[in-house]
C-alpha cells in the first residue's frame, strides 16, 4: 500500500523548455522517495507540466487534464497538480475553470512541487511566485531523464523582448543567463550520464550572455561544452536574427561536434508586418544572414518558422513571404497560423486575417515546402552520414537523425538492419521523402 502512495506520473506539454522543468520535478520528487510510473492508472498523484503559447497549445493542456481526470474519479489518483505556463497565464481565474486539479504551480514554483505532491496545504490553491526570481543554477538537482540518448540543456530563461503577439516575457520573466561554469558542469554530467547528443535550448539561445557582459557568450560557452568530450553530438535551437552573431555563427558551422544546424525563426519578411510584430529587421538583413552562415558552411542547415494570417497581412504581403521562402529553400520550416488573444499587443492591431484565409496560406507554405524539402533530400541519396539510431518501429527497421535533423521537428531516417538503439551509424542514403530519409549501413 505504501508503494502505490508514492507513485507519481508526469505528462509533460508543449516544447523542450518546459520538459527541461519536467525532468527536474521529476529528479525532486525521485530524491524524496517517490515512484516515477509511465501508467497513469497506477498512480497516487498526476501531475501536468502546462503550455499556453497559442490557443491550440491551451486547448491540449485543458484536453489533458480533463482526460487524466478520470483517473481520479475512477482509479488510484487522488491529487492532480497543474504546473507551468497554463496557471501562470490564467492565474486564480483558473482555479473555477477546473475544479478536478487540486494544486496549480505557476512556473516560477517548481521548487513547491514536492510541498504539492505531499498535500501540504497551498492558500487558494494556487501559487503564483514572481518566475523572474526563480534559481537558474540546475547542474547539482537530479534530473530524471525521458529519452536515453538525448538532453535538452537549458543555458538561460525567459526574454526580454516584446514581440506583439508572444506571451513569453509575461510567464517567464526576463532574460536571464545561467553562469557558464553552471552549464558546463551540467552538460559535463549529462555526457558522463551517457548522453549522445546535447542540445542547447532557451526563450532566445543566441541572446544567450548579453545580459552578463562581453566575457560571456554563445560562442565562448560552445567553445568550452565542445571540448567537454569529441563522442556526443551538440546542437543550438531557438535562435534569433537580432541576436546571432558571428563568432556563434562561426562556432556552430566550423566546430567539429557541433551540428551544423541553424535554427533561427524568421516569422516574416515584410517590413510593415515585421514592425507590427515588434521584430526590428528587414527581407535584407536576412538574406544577408543566411548567406553568412552558408559562407561559412554551404552545408548548413537552416531551419526557421514563420507566422500567416497576422492582423494586416495581405495578400501581397504574404506573397512576399512566400517568394522568400522560395528563394531562400530552408531545409526544414514550420508554419503557425497567428493565434490571437485578449491578453497580447497584437490583439489590438486592426486589419485581422480571416481564419479561413490564414488557413489557405498556411496550406500554400507548407505544400511549397514541402517540395523544397523533397528535393533537398533527393540531393543526399548516394551520401554517407551518420545516424544516431533511436528506435524500431519493426523488426529490422531501425529509425534515427543525422546532424542536420532535430528531433521531434524535423523528419527522420530509417535505416533497415540489425542496429542498437543509442549507437552512431554509418548510413548510405537510398532513398528520399518529402521530410524523411532511407538509408543502409554503410
Amino acid at each position: 500500500m505504501q508503494r502505490h502512495i508514492k507513485n507519481i506520473y508526469l505528462e509533460s506539454l508543449g516544447c523542450a523548455r518546459n520538459l527541461v522543468d519536467s525532468e527536474l520535478m521529476l529528479g525532486r520528487l525521485a530524491d524524496a522517495g517517490f515512484n516515477i510510473v509511465s501508467d497513469p492508472a497506477k498512480a497516487r498523484t498526476i501531475l501536468i507540466n502546462t503550455c499556453s503559447f497559442i490557443e491550440a497549445a491551451i486547448s491540449e493542456s485543458v484536453d489533458t487534464i480533463l482526460e487524466l481526470a478520470k483517473y481520479k474519479r475512477n482509479g488510484k489518483c487522488r491529487r492532480i497538480i497543474v504546473t507551468g505556463c497554463l496557471p501562470e497565464r490564467f492565474r486564480e481565474k483558473i482555479i473555477k475553470t477546473l475544479p478536478e486539479v487540486d494544486f496549480f504551480l505557476g512556473t516560477g514554483a517548481y521548487s513547491k512541487i514536492l510541498q504539492a505532491v505531499e498535500g501540504i496545504p497551498i492558500a487558494s490553491g494556487i501559487l503564483l511566485p514572481d518566475p523572474g526570481l526563480t534559481t537558474l543554477s540546475y547542474n547539482a538537482e537530479t534530473r530524471i531523464r525521458t529519452d536515453p540518448n538525448i538532453a535538452y540543456l537549458k543555458i538561460s530563461e525567459g526574454c526580454s523582448r516584446r514581440c506583439t503577439y508572444c506571451i513569453i516575457p509575461k510567464l517567464r520573466g526576463k532574460q536571464r543567463s545561467r553562469e557558464i561554469e553552471d552549464v558546463v558542469l551540467e552538460a559535463k554530467s549529462l555526457i558522463e550520464s551517457g548522453v549522445k547528443e546535447l542540445i542547447l535550448v532557451a526563450q532566445d539561445t543566441s541572446y544567450y550572455g548579453k545580459d552578463m557582459g562581453s566575457s560571456v557568450s554563445l560562442a565562448k560557452l560552445i567553445e568550452r561544452i565542445s571540448g567537454l568530450s569529441d563522442d556526443i553530438w551538440i546542437r543550438i535551437l531557438y535562435g534569433h536574427p537580432e541576436s546571432i552573431e558571428t563568432d556563434a555563427i562561426k562556432a556552430i558551422a566550423c566546430t567539429h561536434n557541433v551540428c551544423p544546424y541553424f535554427d533561427i525563426p524568421i516569422q516574416h519578411v515584410n517590413s510593415k508586418i515585421l514592425k507590427r510584430m515588434g521584430r526590428n529587421y528587414n527581407q535584407t538583413k536576412l538574406l544577408k544572414l543566411f548567406d553568412k552562415i552558408r559562407s561559412y558552411d554551404s552545408d548548413a542547415v537552416l531551419r526557421t518558422t514563420v507566422i500567416t494570417g497576422f492582423p494586416g497581412e495581405t495578400d501581397k504581403d504574404f506573397a512576399e513571404l512566400l517568394s522568400f521562402i522560395e528563394t531562400v529553400k530552408f531545409d526544414h520550416l514550420g508554419t503557425f497560423i497567428y493565434s490571437d488573444s485578449k491578453d497580447i499587443a497584437s490583439h489590438n492591431l486592426s486589419e485581422k486575417v480571416r481564419k479561413n484565409v490564414a488557413k489557405k496560406r498556411y496550406d500554400r507554405i507548407m505544400s511549397s515546402q514541402m517540395e523544397i524539402s523533397y528535393h533537398k533530400n533527393r540531393r543526399h541519396i548516394g551520401k554517407v552520414f551518420d545516424v544516431l539510431v533511436e528506435g524500431f518501429p519493426e523488426e529490422k527497421l531501425y529509425i534515427g537523425r543525422t546532424k542536420y535533423q532535430a528531433p521531434d521537428v524535423d523528419g527522420i531516417t530509417y535505416i533497415s538492419g540489425e542496429l542498437k538503439t543509442g549507437s552512431l551509424v554509418r548510413t548510405k542514403i537510398t532513398d528520399a521523402l518529402e521530410y524523411d530519409l532511407i538509408g543502409e549501413p554503410a
